[in-house]
């Protein structure tokens, strides 16, 4: 049976520096399910699906066909055979994956997707997202809710994206919170057995040992 930790938490909590770190000194494969709705988002876009319409979202989805590479020192996700791993970080993207990541159909389908790669991994697999330990692997090991104060959350963001106005940064962040926390399919929640890990203070060496420490007790 493979070794699942869940890692969880809002946006610019740091949960992809931090379950890369982990899987890497684990020796575990690792799975961004945040890019892989990013990487949907983008291919509906090239699609000309308009993201506000539900119905459109989850006829074209059904269509749409993600890989993700489970390497921690090099992750991958493609769309229908398109390598998407830099344009998903983009503007367009970032705007338009709430809408997309708030239909149902489009939940069911990547959650099946998420389980299928972690059925597949062999060893241990570190898996981040929003809903992990909630819906996508409830049976997880080990359950991470990682968080980090808004004003932080910004700042690591901003830096990451090359944005200057961290302010602006923290209010677009409490409002993807807002829409993650209060969807009804898979909300923004916390396990009610994760460990809640602060890493407003620590450094991501800190916060990556914290976690280790708790794979390896």
């Amino acid at each position: 049976m493979t070794d699942v930790i869940a890692i969880d938490g809002p946006s610019g909590s740091g949960k992809s520096s931090t379950s890369r770190g982990v899987a890497s000194r684990l020796g575990y494969a690792y799975l961004d399910t945040g890019a892989m709705y990013r990487a949907m988002t983008w291919a509906l876009l090239q699609r000309g699906v308009d993201v506000h319409d539900p119905a459109a979202v989850a006829a074209a989805a059904s269509e749409v066909v993600l890989t993700s590479g489970t390497d921690p020192q090099a992750p991958t996700i493609a769309a229908d055979g398109v390598d998407v791993s830099e344009p998903i970080r983009g503007d367009a993207v970032t705007a338009a994956v709430s809408p997309v990541a708030t239909v149902p159909q489009v939940r069911s389908q990547l959650v099946a997707l998420q389980r299928a790669a972690i059925a597949q991994s062999t060893g241990g697999i570190v898996v981040e997202g929003r809903d992990i330990g909630t819906v996508v692997a409830p049976d997880a090991s080990l359950k991470i809710y990682l968080v980090a104060d808004p004003v932080a959350r910004a700042r690591r963001r901003a830096l990451e994206l090359g944005v200057e106005d961290a302010e602006a940064m923290r209010e677009a962040l409490a409002r993807r919170d807002a829409i993650d926390s209060n969807r009804a399919a898979s909300p923004l929640a916390q396990a009610d057995d994760a460990v809640v890990v602060d890493g407003t203070d620590l450094s991501l060496d800190e916060v990556i040992d914290r976690i280790v420490a708790l794979a390896r007790p």
